[in-house]
């Protein structure tokens, strides 16, 4: 079993060696992480726990959404570069309306459309992978 001081020393190092398009991942499954783990707080029985747990987990995630906006490339990204600003800009607008209203249905909302980004990012990570992996000019049938 891993100590909590392993454990920070493992993420430190899974970080410090990724690429940058790995890092962008991680920053979507700390985002979907912190959107679940807000969710769960509706169901505590405690109210100041409740409160707790939604908000910090929701402030985490918007923290990870602007992380996200700035990663993108406003300059060569053209405009789906722009029309993912905006994307993360309603997003954080609705988890801000979620936080404040204590209102689930806008978490559902973003992590929907965040889950389906980041399984398409995901995806193109594989894709770009193979073509690396696999020599130009090569071809492997079975």
């Amino acid at each position: 079993m891993l100590t909590a001081k392993k454990l920070a020393s493992y993420k430190t190092v899974a970080v410090d060696t990724a690429s940058p398009g790995r890092l962008i991942l991680m920053l979507f499954d700390g985002a979907l992480r912190c959107m679940s783990a807000a969710e769960l707080g509706f169901k505590s029985e405690c109210p100041r726990t409740r409160q707790e747990t939604i908000h910090n987990n929701l402030i985490r995630t918007q923290e990870i959404i602007q992380e996200l906006q700035r990663s993108l490339n406003m300059r060569e990204g053209g405009e789906f570069a722009a029309n993912m600003f905006r994307l993360y800009e309603f997003m954080n607008a609705r988890l801000m309306e979620a936080n404040l209203r204590k209102q689930p249905e806008n978490i559902r909302v973003v992590s929907r459309l965040l889950g389906e980004i980041r399984d398409a990012w995901e995806q193109m990570l594989r894709e770009q992978s193979s073509r690396i992996a696999q020599p130009a000019g090569l071809s492997f049938s079975a």
